[in-house]
């Protein structure tokens, strides 16, 4: 048994690495569908089809919780899944709610009617997908009410990661700041939607300026993981270590896993 931490490619890692240091007894298996990543250009019927076939084989490992670090099928996918497609005995959770819930500075698992909260002004960057889906605005108007949201669709940002060409990744993101704040001159605050973009943190905060608060979404799914254990120790596992599945080739997979997170990755074929 063991937590799984789900991906299209390999964003969730910087998920999976704030975990791990949060937690770091914690038994986890990741999962990278590289072979069909990015998700982010998909439709929605064929992202929810890979993500439950990827969290089917998760569950096939032994896990009982599965988060799905992938914010484009966390925006297209789960709700239906957790509707009509989870088990009774397993769990499957998005990371848009910890972030938000952070953003209003409101506690975990806050059910309270939406209020008025300090930013008014946020600007989301996310895959098209997830732009598409409209999940974030819908989310936060559960817990909030009179923030506007401008979002900007990154497209070619999670390629660019994939393939190692962070000076691309750079370009992009600054093109992407710049179609934003033509839409939003002055943001207040700003969503990294997607668990690919921790990694062109300093390049969003940049390109946007030092009095832009910006959200990534790492630590903060550490922190709720953490929480949401100690409420539901049963979904804890008992295994150890974490183990790395991908659907791509393993040996180009570890090898950009490994430049990421600058330790050792070694994957295994799924």
């Amino acid at each position: 048994m063991a937590v799984g931490i789900f991906d299209s490619g390999l964003g969730g890692l910087t998920v999976l690495d704030a975990v791990h240091k949060r937690l770091p007894d914690l038994p986890l298996v990741y999962f990278g569908d590289s072979a069909h990543a990015p998700y982010g250009v998909r439709d929605a019927a064929d992202i929810f089809d890979l993500t439950t076939k990827s969290v089917e084989r998760m569950f096939e490992e032994g896990c009982d919780l599965v988060i799905l670090a992938c914010n484009t099928a966390s925006a297209a996918a789960l709700r239906r899944m957790q509707e009509s497609w989870v088990p009774r005995d397993k769990r499957v959770l998005g990371v848009f709610v910890p972030l938000i819930e952070a953003l209003t500075e409101r506690q975990w698992g806050d059910n309270s009617p939406p209020r008025e909260v300090a930013v008014k002004h946020v600007a989301l960057f996310a895959t098209p997908a997830t732009v598409a889906s409209r999940a974030f605005q819908r989310e936060l108007a559960f817990r909030a009410i009179g923030v506007d949201v401008e979002a900007q669709a990154c497209g070619g940002v999670v390629d660019a990661i994939e393939d190692g060409d962070m000076i691309l990744a750079e370009a992009l993101v600054n093109s992407h700041v710049d179609a934003l704040k033509r839409k939003m001159p002055h943001p207040q605050a700003a969503i990294l939607g997607c668990t690919h973009y921790p990694l062109m943190h300093d390049a969003f905060q940049k390109a946007l300026g030092a009095d832009v608060k910006v959200y990534s979404q790492a630590d903060l799914v550490g922190e709720s993981l953490a929480d949401y254990l100690e409420r539901h120790p049963d979904k804890h596992g008992t295994g150890q270590g974490v183990k790395y599945l991908t659907t791509g080739d393993p040996i180009r997979v570890s090898s950009r896993a490994t430049q990421f997170l600058r330790r050792e990755i070694k994957f295994e074929a799924a």
